[in-house]
């Protein structure tokens, strides 16, 4: 392997800041001349030996050079480290990388890099070792071939104590590292970038020797220390200070490798199989996903909880709760996270100004309006004691105005407390109106999020699987609702119907919705049966209910004696259901009877 030899004994920072460039034991030989003394031997160098150490003491050294000749003892092979510590460093994002290049040096490391990473360590100072040094070989293929070499990854992988690995590596000359730094193409950024990229450009930008070092390194982590993530560097710097041997903080380090090429890799999978095929439901699928925070608990103080982003190609700039930013307030929780998807959500549907309240991943109010502020009021009145503590969501900016009806809103319970809300989320805020909710509550979060885009896959988990499905993502411009009554709507009850049935698709099967005025009035949720879910929803809506339209996620199975003909005769204007029931006839029949009109979507809302 490769042995360090110096001039002197004692190691000193002057001699630890001059390690040379690794050179081929043949390079080597004819830049020492016979007239080479101990004293001329005052840079470092490294040369190829057939022992795994250099244990050759400084006397016997001077004694070889005094000879004019530069031979090393033979020693069998050890599981001892080699004086001469070496690392790999092959980086595409150079981020630190004087930081760690100077740390290694200090420390006395022999630095072995590639192109670009050994051009930029060579214009900070740092001593370089080129991989074709080592290889004997040019890099070739525009670059795809560099380090897909015995000299480099037998240096890797080898054990040091196993014996015949030492010898093979001694046999042809190949040297170990005993730290590997490398990160990879940036295949991720370049095919998510603004634009989109070619489907050469994107095959270019897959890296294969970068995955098969960090791979070779993290499997031989006993001995190899490989690190993927510039905030790792200074870590591994105290390491290597301390000449620790933790085996956790190696097995960390080769978990976050592997890590770190599984992502990558299923980022490529993602993107060839989107190139080529185009299916949303592939015959296998990995989602990569990043830890964005640990939560104090889960639905429960007992149960631990953590959040993670989706890093899917597929997710790159396509809004929703998991990239908002957090202005203000508490950390989140796991339950706020599943609130403000759903206040959020429900809210990004409507085109015109809306706000919504949501409580338990329901909303309880949702309101249009050209005046958000009424609009604001009306959510909160339609269910005044579900709103308090709940997830306040708007689909326009939040300006000075607005943050004020909402810091100073007083509940229409009594019409003195003012109005307390976990979350307020919105797509923007004004620096005043920002000002101003801060001024609310410590506490209150304030969210700011994007839109999230149509055509998602929504994954959900069951014991032992997963669930996939398309979201939901249809709205009223994107159905008919045929009339199926001998009375047809009104303009204003159609424009009631499309309101509710928007409405109805958020919240949780069995599922009723009562609007008016593009006003939610009431609603029903949760419930095993669709009778008790139309009873909750007319009393929440109270005496509004005259005139106003019904939506019922799901057809109705019975008519009369049963929510049909309850909902008639309790003065609702226009029904909107899917249809599809045995008994359609029977609700047609109920709905003719009372004057009532009845509008089949054919389209079914269920939400578990």
């Amino acid at each position: 392997m490769y042995g360090l030899i110096t001039s002197s004994a004692a190691t000193t920072s002057a001699t630890s800041n001059s390690l040379s460039s690794r050179i081929p034991f043949a390079l080597l030989r004819q830049r020492i001349t016979n007239t080479a003394s101990c004293s001329q031997l005052t840079s470092i160098v490294c040369v190829q030996v057939n022992g795994n150490s250099l244990r050759s003491s400084y006397s016997a050294i001077k004694a070889m050079a005094d000879s004019h000749t530069l031979s090393v003892p033979k020693n069998e092979p050890q599981a001892s480290a080699s004086v001469s510590r070496q690392a790999l460093i092959s980086l595409s994002d150079k981020k630190d990388l004087a930081f760690l290049g100077s740390g290694l040096q200090n420390l006395g490391y022999t630095i072995v890099s590639t192109g670009g990473t050994a051009s930029a360590l060579e214009s900070i100072g740092v001593s370089v070792t080129k991989v074709e040094q080592l290889t004997r070989f040019p890099e070739m293929l525009d670059g795809r071939v560099k380090t897909l070499h015995p000299n480099i990854h037998g240096g890797i992988l080898a054990r040091r104590d196993q014996k015949h690995h030492m010898e093979a590596l001694n046999k042809h000359e190949i040297g170990v590292f005993d730290v590997v730094v490398v990160n990879l193409y940036p295949f991720y950024d370049k095919v998510t970038s603004t634009g989109g990229i070619e489907f050469e450009d994107g095959i270019e930008n897959i890296d294969i020797g970068g995955p098969a070092m960090i791979r070779a390194a993290a499997k031989n982590h006993k001995d190899v220390l490989v690190v993927v993530d510039s905030q790792d560097y200074p870590a591994l710097l105290d390491f290597l200070k301390g000449n620790q041997d933790d085996q956790q903080f190696r097995r960390k380090l080769a978990w976050k490798a592997f890590q770190h090429v599984a992502s990558y890799d299923s980022a490529v999978s993602e993107w060839l199989w989107k190139q080529t095929v185009g299916d949303k439901f592939p015959p296998s699928l990995t989602v990569p996903l990043s830890l964005k925070s640990s939560l104090r608990y889960g639905e429960n103080p007992h149960q631990k909880a953590a959040f993670y982003v989706d890093k899917s190609i597929s997710e790159v700039n396509a809004g929703g709760i998991a990239t908002a930013i957090q202005h203000h307030g508490k950390e989140m929780s796991y339950n706020n996270y599943l609130d403000a998807d759903a206040a959020w959500n429900c809210v990004s549907e409507f085109k015109n100004p809306t706000c919504v309240i949501v409580k338990h991943t329901n909303p309880c109010g949702v309101a249009s309006r050209d005046d958000i502020h009424e609009a604001y009021r009306l959510a909160v009145r339609a269910d005044p004691v579900s709103a308090f503590g709940g997830i306040v969501a708007f689909n326009i900016e939040v300006d000075e105005a607005l943050a004020k009806e909402i810091r100073e809103f007083r509940s229409p319970t009594d019409g003195e407390t003012r109005m307390f809300y976990e979350i307020v989320v919105a797509p923007k805020y004004t620096k005043k109106g920002l000002e101003i909710l801060k001024g609310k509550s410590k506490t209150l979060r304030i969210l700011e999020a994007k839109k999230n885009e149509k055509g998602k896959l929504s994954l959900r988990q069951v014991g032992g699987g997963w669930l996939a499905q398309d979201s939901d993502d249809l709205t009223p411009q994107d159905i008919q609702f045929g009339v199926m009554s001998e009375k047809a709507p009104q303009e204003s009850e159609l424009c009631d119907a499309e309101f509710a049935w928007l409405c109805v698709k958020h919240i949780k099967s069995n599922a009723i919705v009562i609007a008016k005025n593009n006003c939610m009035l009431g609603m029903g949720s949760g419930q095993p049966n669709r009778l008790e879910s139309l009873r909750i929803a007319l009393r929440k809506s109270g005496d509004e209910v005259k005139g106003a339209a019904l939506a019922s996620d799901a057809f109705f199975p019975f008519a009369w004696n049963d929510a049909v003909e309850e909902a008639c005769e309790a003065g609702i204007g226009v029904i909107a259901e899917p249809g599809g029931s045995i008994r359609d006839k029977d609700a047609i029949d109920c709905c003719n009877k009372h004057g009532v009109s009845l509008l089949f979507t054919n389209v079914r809302h269920f939400r578990h």
